[in-house]
């Protein structure tokens, strides 16, 4: 793909200062950016290199002022970290196949449509539909009766149990598993455990995008749901009967207990870890390594520590924590004179 400024400026609704038929055909970081890239400063901590850059074309926010002679094409946008998002969407997109190899296996009554791809040693159970332009790669292994959407892209090595339901214009990364089952067994009186059958689904919603290696439980009964929007890292849990809500994110190494419910928009630290049977409202903000047991009704409430606490609580209350081996110190100092 080759674009020029011009052209750039109208697709990310900028303005230009400089050449506007310069010509770009990738896109490049800023520190190691060379002729014929283009560039972006978000962080104004890169601001060194605006000078010394040797991109073409730069994207930075219209409000921001060069102390030196800049050299590229600058493109002044509102926000340049969504305009990032669209530009590398643009010199990202991979090409995309049709057809089924000859060395995938389909099982009957399935219903592929032919713009859709099937890559090599993937198996397709029996009665599965899959939608216009998905994309299903190499090694993949998909159940009976599962409904994949339009615009779908599942990387190799993903597993798609029974049942389960995948929505438009979502994303399963590398060895992804949906639909396995939930941790559910009943105690004997002999100390033993007999398993609960798990017999429900995983119904994932439009606009989804799922990282390598993150594993999502059918439902005991009825569905674990993944929502509209949501983006869950590598390397999470879902458990059974939990519902994630829309537009949340999730970093990578969160465990969520089941039956859990998450609401929309809640943005999730690395490695929080949620109890089971809570439910956790709208917007609500957690920070990495957190524990949560115990339900969050107020939206937008923001949380660290573990067990949880409102964030500047818990700041406050490390600030004291960490000074307790000098107030220790002191303490005994004082007990000491008052003998």
């Amino acid at each position: 793909m080759q674009i020029s400024a011009k052209k750039l400026a109208e697709l990310l609704g900028g303005t230009i200062e400089g050449d506007g038929d310069v010509l770009v055909s990738v896109a490049s970081k800023i520190e190691e950016a060379r002729s014929g890239s283009i560039a972006f400063l978000a962080n104004p901590k890169y601001e060194e290199f605006v000078y010394t850059t040797e991109a073409s074309i730069l994207l930075v926010s219209k409000s921001f002022t060069p102390k030196e002679t800049v050299k590229p094409t600058l493109v002044r946008v509102d926000d340049v970290y969504r305009c990032v998002s669209i530009l590398l969407s643009q010199f990202g997109n991979q090409a995309t196949k049709s057809g089924i190899s000859n060395k995938a296996e389909l099982g009957d009554h399935s219903t592929i449509d032919p713009s859709a791809y099937i890559g090599p040693f993937t198996v397709v159970g029996k009665k599965v539909q899959i939608g216009a332009g998905s994309q299903i790669d190499s090694q993949v292994s998909i159940g009976d009766n599962v409904k994949i959407g339009n615009n779908v892209r599942v990387y190799p090595g993903v597993r798609i149990y029974r049942d389960c339901e995948i929505g438009d214009n979502c994303i399963l990364h590398a060895n992804v598993v949906v639909g396995s089952d939930g941790f559910g067994f009943a105690p004997n009186p002999d100390g033993s455990y007999s398993k609960i059958p798990q017999i429900g689904n995983v119904l994932i919603e439009e606009d989804v995008e799922i990282g390598a290696n993150t594993t999502i439980d059918r439902a005991t009964m009825g569905s674990t749901i993944i929502r509209k929007g949501a983006k869950i890292d590598n390397l999470i849990m879902v458990a059974h009967n939990v519902e994630i809500g829309a537009h949340t994110v999730i970093a990578a190494q969160t465990g969520i207990a089941g039956s859990t419910k998450i609401g929309d928009r809640c943005v999730i630290g690395g490695q929080v870890g949620f109890a089971g049977h809570l439910k956790i409202a709208n917007g609500t903000k957690i920070q990495a390594q957190s524990g949560i047991n115990k339900t969050i009704k107020k939206e937008g409430t923001s949380l660290y520590g573990s067990p949880a606490l409102n964030y500047r609580d818990f700041l406050k209350s490390y600030s004291i924590f960490r000074k307790l081996p000098n107030l220790q110190e002191r303490l005994h100092d004082l007990e000491k004179k008052q003998l």
